[in-house]
């Protein structure tokens, strides 16, 4: 007997109505009031692209490769995965230069409403500094640009994985969604920049004992890198009968991203430093990345119950642990491309791999 798909959750359309007040929302500057006419029209043409469910107006043939060649498949998702195998082919060659990706998750910078940089971009320049000094090309990715920079936005996961693993695409293929507006999405570009890099340095404040929201939106939307399915013609886009049936018939759940060095820094001024730093660290494990030691593998208070206002002058002690996190990743992927370092359980199946 086939899995259930169970149905029933997913909200009414939109009438008309509502639909045209969250159109307008964007627009509320009167400046726009002259080309109101101009808006009339393209909104008429957003409804009917939401009535009729446009999510990828424009597709070309998988070709060959795909498991069903000649469906349609989103020019976008195409043009992401040809990108990220290529980026996967310089990755592996020895000639490529080591590069380190430097993750500033804090949503903070001065050029937005607490006008001032964050402690963890300061954090981030002394790595990128040891780093560079090592000869390592540094890729620094802030997340704080989510906050202030124009049309920037990471948009949430939609949990295809828990309806069958291989109904999550590698790369997502959930965006953009035109017909829902769900577009300008930021993750095409950051799983290049994953992909490219022989190192990972992820670099975070504490926010009410997690991760922060720019970090947490990039690591769910990060999920297709563990286990997620290159090819959405075996699932004929988003069909879940298909996908389960796939998952059932035994799925490989490929790792995306192993084989690259971590290292991780956490710091807070209250509480939660600690919890944060082993998800953090669990979770890139069971990505399949490796740990660069434990130096590499930092979470330490700044400013503890300090005031906020002075808190940039506390983090002095804190920076040379911060290098010598750079320093062991630098010495970690210098060990990993000269085939010197590995995990003794590479190559071991996992009974229960999901």
């Amino acid at each position: 007997m086939p899995p259930t798909i169970r149905k029933g959750q997913a909200p009414e359309t939109l009438q008309r109505a509502e639909f045209h007040e969250r159109f307008m929302q964007p627009f509320q500057d009167p400046a726009f009031r002259a080309e109101a006419d101009s808006l009339r029209r393209i909104e008429l043409i957003a409804w009917h692209a939401y009535e009729e469910g446009r999510k990828a107006p424009v597709t070309r043939k998988a070709g060959p490769g795909y498991a069903d060649p000649g469906y349609e498949l989103s020019v976008d998702w195409l043009e992401a995965k040809a990108r990220l195998d290529a980026a996967q082919a310089a990755w592996s060659q020895p000639q490529t230069p080591s590069r380190v990706l430097l993750v500033n998750g804090s949503p903070r910078n001065d050029g937005t409403c607490p006008g001032e940089v964050s402690k963890t971009w300061r954090l981030a320049q002394l790595a990128r500094e040891v780093l560079e000094g090592s000869g390592i090309e540094t890729d620094l990715l802030d997340l704080s640009l989510l906050t202030s920079e124009y049309g920037r936005q990471i948009h949430p996961c939609k949990g295809c994985v828990s309806t069958a693993m291989p109904l999550c695409h590698w790369p997502c293929s959930c965006y953009p969604n035109h017909s829902l507006r769900q577009t300008a999405d930021w993750m095409n570009e950051i799983y290049e920049r994953w992909v490219s890099a022989h190192g990972v340095i992820l670099l975070t404040p504490t926010h009410w004992y997690q991760a922060t929201s720019p970090l947490k939106l990039m690591i769910d939307r990060l999920v297709c890198a563990d286990g997620g399915n290159p090819d959405p013609t075996s699932t004929h886009g988003k069909k879940p009968e298909e996908a389960k049936a796939l998952e059932l018939e035994g799925w490989g759940y490929p790792k995306h991203l192993d084989g690259r060095v971590y290292g991780v820094v956490v710091h807070g001024d209250v509480a939660g430093v600690e919890g944060l730093r082993r998800n953090r660290c669990d979770w890139l494990d069971w990505m399949g990345l490796i740990d660069a030691g434990t130096q590499a593998r930092l979470d330490r208070y700044i400013g503890y119950y300090e005031p906020y206002a002075t808190s940039h002058d506390a983090d002095a002690d804190v920076q040379e642990e911060v290098r010598q996190v750079a320093r062991a990743v630098a010495r970690g992927v210098a060990e990993l491309r000269a085939g010197r370092l590995q995990t003794p359980d590479r190559g071991l199946k996992r009974p229960r791999p999901k």
